[in-house]
């Protein structure tokens, strides 16, 4: 079953690819290990997505790939924490609905308990189960996949110990071909945030989060990212009816107010 899902992913990174630019190859963390002390407690994988010219993957392509997602995968369902790469910024992500994960996920961000985690799902019909939404799908596929959370109210669905302070979620569908396969393939949402410490600035090539590695199952690392502006992706509330509001402007404000007032007429709520 996990190769048909991963040759389908094919097939679906083949238009993605000349846009995108990746090809998978995986390659032994002792490369950047600091000493050899580090190397021999550090158990993490560290598993390479290298750039390609556009056109169909090899099949040696194909297996590095498969390398990558299993490998992925298999460390989320065994509740471990992981560092991705996003269209905006680097992630650590987990299960959303494994609670000791997400648990782990703040304690290794040294993040406030009451700063809520997204999730990041693969398809625009994941929404749906997980939050209650108050616009037209046509909206939620003029945004997404896309550099921009949407934050909707909550379904029971979603496990009650991620953000049990808010009757709201934020939802990902990044535009990444590799984060939606992730996401399609664990089949259950995954609590995604910035692979930093709380207090230091968002990534967008894995070395500069070296120092969370030890603390991480499996490292994707996709090369640098082509956004540099460290923005992330531009979160906003659309739980009220025809209205939004504007959380973070991250990097993509302009192109969102546009689809929101300009297609679709809504309202800005004023700032509280």
């Amino acid at each position: 079953m996990l190769s048909e899902l991963v040759m389908d992913f094919f097939s679906f990174i083949r238009s993605a690819g000349a846009r995108l630019g990746f090809s998978p190859h995986s390659y032994a963390l002792n490369r950047s290990c600091k000493s050899a002390s580090m190397c021999k407690d550090l158990k993490t994988r560290v598993l390479r997505l290298s750039a390609q010219s556009s056109g169909d993957p090899t099949s040696q392509q194909q297996r590095e790939w498969t390398e990558v997602l299993s490998a992925t995968v298999k460390a989320l369902k065994a509740g471990q924490l992981v560092a991705v790469p996003t269209d905006t910024i680097y992630g650590l992500a987990c299960v959303a609905q494994d609670s000791a994960a997400v648990r782990r996920v703040y304690d290794l961000k040294g993040r406030n308990g009451d700063k809520p985690l997204a999730i990041c799902v693969g398809e625009i019909q994941d929404i749906y189960r997980y939050c209650t939404v108050s616009v037209k799908e046509e909206l939620l596929r003029d945004l997404l996949p896309g550099p921009v959370t949407l934050v909707l109210e909550r379904s029971s669905a979603l496990n009650g110990d991620l953000n049990p302070f808010t009757k709201l979620i934020g939802v990902r569908i990044p535009d990444h071909p590799f984060m939606r396969r992730l996401c399609q393939m664990c089949g259950e949402p995954l609590a995604l945030t910035s692979a930093n410490v709380s207090t230091q600035t968002s990534t967008v090539a894995a070395n500069e989060f070296e120092d969370l590695w030890p603390s991480l199952a499996v490292v994707v690392d996709g090369g640098p990212i082509g956004d540099e502006s460290r923005l992330g992706s531009t979160v906003v509330d659309l739980s009220v009816c025809g209205r939004y509001r504007i959380i973070r402007p991250g990097c993509a404000l302009s192109a969102t107010v546009q689809v929101l007032e300009g297609k679709y007429g809504l309202l800005e709520d004023p700032v509280n």
